[in-house]
């Protein structure tokens, strides 16, 4: 490797610094594009059934607007009323455990994700979960 720098190119460079010319910034749009890429919902307050055909609908939709990723947040299921339901255990978070498994149940759906994984703690942590989604095609 050579470590002297040419005089031509100790030339181009005093003339960049000097000169008055800007260089095009890549990323200045890459917010932009990133803003339909990332969707958050929230099921707090739904019923298994209700949140079940919402978190469907929400997918394909997103799905439809090339929306990369899903935050969903469920809750921990910290507050539900189960204990209310002899048939239901205390330690069963309805839609924190449902809603996952409904997706991953339900074949319309798997063929437009990629992956579902947990949420980081900024994201809601246990009470959340990503939805990475495929690409859309028409």
């Amino acid at each position: 490797m050579n470590k002297k720098i040419s005089d031509k190119d100790k030339k181009d460079w005093e003339n960049f610094i000097t000169g008055k010319e800007k260089l095009p910034n890549k990323d200045s749009n890459l917010k932009e594009k990133n803003i339909e890429e990332f969707r958050t919902v929230d099921l707090h307050g739904f019923t298994l059934d209700k949140a079940n055909s919402f978190i469907e609908e929400f997918i394909i939709k997103s799905y439809k607007k090339k929306t990369k990723k899903i935050v969903v947040i469920t809750g921990k299921g910290l507050r539900s009323k189960t204990h209310n339901d002899p048939y239901v255990s205390k330690d069963f978070s309805i839609l924190k455990n449902s809603v996952p498994n409904y997706i991953k149940s339900n074949k319309n759906l798997t063929k437009i994700i990629n992956t579902i994984e947990e949420a980081d703690a900024n994201d809601g942590g246990d009470g959340a979960f990503y939805i990475y989604l495929k690409s859309f095609k028409e």
